[in-house]
This record gives structure tokens, C-alpha cells and sequence, in this order.
């Protein structure tokens, strides 16, 4: 809390700025909105049991001994041997499954703040307003984690940030240039997301992969009402 009573809300343009904050008692919002954060809501919204995100592949591999649907990607590509990769359409055709999810941003930057932050909870454009609502009601300090792209910043994540804190602004004090360079930028650009990120590097990148309808379905906004949240390692819902 800040000294006006009001609960701080800062944003990580990158995983690797969270070693700057100390995570003591905040809720980490975690965002990969092309794709993993995505992916996750969308998976968990349609009826699957868990996920569990693991940063690497061996560790993956290891569940699937067990009995569960190896997901994910490395460098957008779905990484060879296992059953699915990192396309929401994929894991929401996997009801009353468990999944274990690796991929090159996003588990990674769930893995940055797992073991420090009070709670842990993935956002998308998918579910922003119901995340929003969550966040209201806690009443504790909060942290949005970009995923970024291997330790770089990226625009889909950062636009994302910027949408949440607009939405909690009367509830949170906003603390840093990172929160306030967010929020201007998306609300500059809030009439022609896709427009404007059909530019970025990431989606050029996963065009390549022929993965166009994964990133139009990604910017979605409030189509799903659920918050995953991460409990013993396994993400659920709320």
C-alpha cells in the first residue's frame, strides 16, 4: 500500500525486470497474449481439468508418463513429440484433460515470479475485464508481467498492460514510467489492435507459422469470464 491507501499497481515491460521488485505480498498478473496467457484461459474457460507450466521440455515430458497432454512451443513452433502446441483452439478441444505447457515466454515468466509473489494469476484480452474485477477485490498490490520475447520487450504484452491499468485506474496508484507509457499507448491504439500489431515482430513471426487465426482470436476481448490462477504448481480457475 501506498500512502494514499490505495493498493500500487507497477508493470514489468520483461520478465528479467522483476529482479528490480520485490514481490513480497503482490499479485503477479502474468501476459503472453501471442500466445501462452491466451492459450491458458482459453484452454481452461472450455473445460480443461489444470495446467501445469513447467519451464522446460524435459520436465514436460516427465508428466506425460503420467498421463497428461504435453503442450507448448519453442520459438513459436510446437516442439517435436509433443501432443499439442500453443494454439488456443488446440487446448480447447481438450475438456476434462490435464495438461503440462511449456513454451519459449510465457511459462518462463510464471517461473520468474512463482516462488516470491502472494498470488499468481494469467491475463488476457481474452478475460480483461474479469481479471480487472478480481484485482478490485483483493485490495493488494499488483504487478503485470510482460512475457515479452526472450528477455525483449514486445507491444502485444505491453498493450495488454496498458489495457488492465486503464481499467483498475481508480482503484490503484500507478507506480512508474512503465505504467503510464502502457496506457497512453494503448489508448492511442485501442480502435485498431490487430491493425496496429500485424506490425510487431512476434505476429511477423508467427505469420510465418500460419498461425494468423490464433492471433486474431488472442485480441478477443472479455470472451471469456474465467481467471486462471496458479495453485501447487497447477493452474485452475477461480
Amino acid at each position: 500500500m501506498n500512502q494514499n491507501n490505495k493498493p500500487t499497481l507497477e508493470i514489468c515491460l520483461t520478465p528479467d525486470a522483476v529482479s528490480f521488485i520485490d514481490l513480497t505480498g503482490k499479485i503477479a498478473v502474468i501476459v503472453d497474449i501471442f500466445r501462452a496467457t491466451s492459450t491458458m484461459v482459453a484452454g481452461l474457460a472450455n473445460g480443461v481439468e489444470y495446467i501445469v507450466p513447467v519451464a522446460n521440455v524435459a520436465d514436460a515430458l516427465h508428466y506425460k508418463s503420467e498421463g497428461y497432454i504435453t503442450a507448448g512451443e519453442r520459438n513459436g513452433e510446437k516442439v517435436e513429440g509433443f501432443d499439442i502446441g500453443n494454439s488456443p483452439y488446440e487446448h480447447m478441444e481438450q475438456e476434462r484433460k490435464k495438461i503440462v505447457m511449456t513454451t519459449t515466454n510465457g511459462t518462463q515468466a510464471i517461473e520468474a515470479v512463482k516462488n516470491d509473489a502472494e498470488q499468481v494469476i494469467i491475463g488476457a484480452f481474452l478475460n480483461l475485464k474479469a481479471v480487472a474485477d478480481y484485482l478490485k477485490n483483493q485490495n493488494k498490490d499488483i504487478i503485470i508481467v510482460c512475457a515479452g520475447w526472450k528477455g525483449r520487450f514486445n507491444a502485444e504484452d505491453s498493450l495488454f498492460a496498458g489495457a488492465l491499468a486503464l481499467k483498475l485506474k481508480d482503484d490503484f496508484w500507478w507506480e512508474g514510467d512503465e505504467t503510464l507509457f502502457s496506457s497512453h499507448s494503448y489508448t492511442s491504439v485501442k480502435k485498431n489492435l490487430l491493425k496496429i500489431l500485424k506490425h510487431s515482430s512476434h505476429y511477423k513471426r508467427l505469420e510465418k507459422h500460419g498461425v494468423v487465426d490464433d492471433m486474431k482470436f488472442c485480441l478477443e476481448i472479455d470472451k471469456f469470464e474465467n481467471v486462471p490462477i496458479l495453485k501447487d504448481n497447477h493452474l485452475v480457475n477461480l
